[in-house]
């Protein structure tokens, strides 16, 4: 659901009148936006997204009676609709946040508890922009099954099966795999490493995510791949067979060590307003590997890494980007799709088969093996 005519209808949900009310004035702030209510918990929630109908739902992750977690599977089973979860900056908020966007929650912001009024006012612009992108972002009903925090089943190797039956096990140091991702990502990576095999060209991630947030991501990427992920660190080399996700608040960038390719983790400037940024990750790849590298853009607000993909391919690498119906964001791979750097747009459980195609292609008959 997503609002098409008039202001975008707010429902505020969390156990604190405090962050209620800075939630109501922050967003009420901008025209485009209107709080239509707020609920305490979960039943007082659920009674006011019949009586109002909103648009979209901030909603707190620790709550009683029933937690942000519980009732956000029940509405994506019942009625799903866009929800931008409020987050705190630790560890257990981190795994909860993570659930929560494996359940279809659209993104998050983060509210340390310290300060938390003049926290929260810091974050007006970003939670504004992300209500906004929530209202017209793809939300899909959530299975009655599924449940967040377990590992994802790894596909069997029929499931595996790339266009026209190659085999799609490898064994290659010479091709890099780099991804870029932002709101809606990290459920897209998922897809994405779980149907990847475990002796894959190495992969290198970039994901618009705080620096609490990236390692019980990759922890979680880990467990559901059958390639090792890590939380990458400076110096580490790129190696088949391992994924690499840039740290929160670091950029990710790949250098040429002989034959080999190393990471280096950075405190650069922003880019784009990000880091992690996907540009700079992109960048350093068409530098380093050219026509040995594959690029993914994923779902993600913006335009960031764009033009890196565009450098990309002009330095011959293959690209593909996420389709607009697949994507929960359709920005940043439709920023790409548009300046041409582009090879293909997929939709998302196509993706990974078209990258091991490409692999395999050019790896030749002798190098992929049954």
């Amino acid at each position: 659901m997503a609002a098409t005519h008039g202001k975008i209808k707010v429902l505020v949900v969390d156990d604190s009148a405090l962050v209620r009310q800075l939630l109501t004035e922050i967003l009420g702030s901008d025209p485009a936006l209107e709080v239509v209510g707020v609920a305490q918990d979960a039943y007082v929630a659920r009674e006011k997204i019949k009586a109002l109908d909103p648009d979209v739902i901030t909603l707190d992750v620790e709550m009683p009676k029933m937690d942000g977690i519980q009732f956000l599977r029940n509405l994506m089973r019942l009625r799903p609709m866009p929800v931008v979860m409020c987050s705190s900056l630790t560890e257990k908020g981190a795994e909860v946040t993570l659930s929560a966007l494996e359940l279809g929650a659209v993104d998050f912001v983060t509210k340390p508890k310290i300060d938390l009024a003049h926290t929260l006012e810091d974050y007006a612009a970003e939670l504004i922009g992300k209500i906004k992108v929530a209202a017209r972002a793809r939300v899909r009903a959530l299975a009655a099954t599924a449940q967040p925090g377990g590992a994802a089943p790894v596909p069997g190797a029929a499931a595996r099966a790339a266009p026209g039956g190659v085999p799609l096990r490898f064994r290659t140091t010479d091709q890099l795999i780099a991804i870029g991702a932002s709101t809606g990502g990290t459920e897209a990576i998922r897809e994405v490493l779980c149907r990847m095999p475990p002796d894959a060209p190495g992969i290198v991630i970039s994901q618009h995510i705080p620096a609490a947030f990236s390692g019980p991501f990759a922890a979680r990427m880990d467990g559901c791949s059958q390639m090792t992920v890590h939380e990458a660190r400076d110096g580490q080399l790129v190696i088949p067979g391992h994924v690499f996700i840039a740290p929160g608040d670091r950029h990710l960038v790949v250098e040429r060590d002989g034959a080999r390719w190393r990471i280096r983790v950075t405190q650069e400037p922003p880019v784009n307003h990000h880091r992690p940024s996907v540009d700079v990750m992109f960048r350093s790849v068409a530098r380093c590997a050219g026509p040995n590298a594959i690029g993914v853009m994923l779902t993600g607000m913006g335009a960031d890494g764009a033009k890196g993909m565009l450098e990309m391919r002009e330095a011959g690498a293959r690209n593909v980007v996420q389709d607009e119906k697949t994507s929960v964001v359709w920005g940043m791979p439709g920023a790409a799709a548009s300046l041409g750097a582009a090879e293909t747009i997929l939709p998302l459980p196509e993706i990974a088969g078209q990258v091991l195609q490409w692999v395999a292609e050019r790896c030749g008959p002798a190098a992929a093996r049954a």
